[in-house]
């Protein structure tokens, strides 16, 4: 069978012998591939949170609200979390250089990266701030709290639609969760203030806030494994290289696959690259084609490294399977 992982390649036939000047690599990079533009909704997005949450930290400190604070400090930071993540996409859209041959997609992938540690730090300040509220309750004005949070949740949903549309990026993704999060932190101070006006019990307060802060921790976490799986070069979680390496071993003319390696290069392009044992060399150019069609419609993988080699016939005894 064939075996093929993204750390320690196993060969599935003996390795061929490679006559001098056999090796060619041939390379099939993909057209420049981008998401739907959302640069313009990303910059109102970042001036529409920014300047709110600035609002909703003066309303938490006059009416002493842990939960519309701890939305503020959220939304303040998400003000810089979308201008990194604008700054990062007109980054990633630059076109590739010589040195520099994959582009900048990753860059995206990197500002994802850093607003999932931002988000990290955000829920340690609101668990720190909640549990100090507990030992020392404070009191809330829950009318201004209502007041308050119902129209940053506003501006929180006009943010998330202006960039659900480019949510399929983990740039994208970073961002809207970061604006999701803001929206379960202002629904937390909404029911916050209204049952300290309805019963004047304040305790709701932080056990609201550390409510949001788990909800924002799930998906955060999520979200900084599959950041750093791209970092890493790990294979895609969509894709089986074991099920990749048998479907090229099957193409006519093709006996072995080793030393295949699949890999994302960001902003959701992946590339592989493979060796290919053939049956003669004069059958390369169509057994590179074959290949090519076979991901790219497949698997959509479009920047494809694939490496030939013909092994010299052996006239008698049957060919023994070896890994290595």
């Amino acid at each position: 069978g064939v075996g093929a992982i993204e750390s320690s390649p196993v060969d599935v036939t003996p390795h061929p012998s490679h006559p001098a000047g056999a090796h060619a690599h041939d390379h099939h990079h993909p057209p420049a591939t981008r998401s739907s533009g959302w640069r313009g909704p990303l910059a109102i997005a970042t001036v529409l949170t920014t300047g709110f949450a600035l609002v909703e930290a003066w309303g938490g400190w006059v009416s002493g609200s842990l939960a519309l604070l701890s939305d503020a400090g959220h939304m303040l930071t998400d003000g810089f979390s979308l201008g990194l993540a604008f700054a990062a996409r007109a980054y990633a859209r630059r076109a590739p250089t010589e040195r520099a041959s994959y582009g900048y997609g990753r860059a995206e992938v990197l500002a994802a990266f850093v607003n999932s540690l931002l988000m990290l730090a955000i829920v340690a300040a609101i668990v720190v701030e909640a549990v100090q509220r507990f030992i020392a309750p404070a009191p809330v004005g829950g009318a201004a709290v209502v007041a308050i949070a119902a129209a940053g949740l506003g501006v929180n949903l006009i943010v998330a639609r202006l960039l659900w549309v480019a949510h399929a990026t983990l740039n994208a993704r970073a961002a809207l969760l970061h604006v999701l999060g803001d929206a379960l932190g202002s629904v937390a101070a909404i029911v916050a203030g209204v049952v300290v006006v309805a019963t004047g019990w304040s305790p709701i307060d932080p056990i609201l806030s550390l409510v949001v802060a788990v909800l924002i921790l799930r998906a955060t976490w999520r979200l900084l494994a599959q950041t750093t799986a791209v970092l890493m070069e790990r294979v895609p979680p969509d894709l089986d290289p074991t099920e990749i390496g048998t479907a090229l071993a099957a193409i006519d003319g093709v006996i072995e696959v080793h030393d295949l390696h699949v890999w994302s290069t960001g902003a959701g392009e992946v590339a592989l690259s493979a060796h290919l044992g053939i049956t003669r060399g004069d059958r390369w150019p169509e057994v590179l084609g074959a290949a090519q069609r076979l991901l790219a419609e497949r698997w959509s993988i479009r920047h494809v490294t694939l490496q030939p080699g013909w092994v010299t016939p052996i006239s008698a005894g049957p060919r023994r399977r070896t890994s290595a």
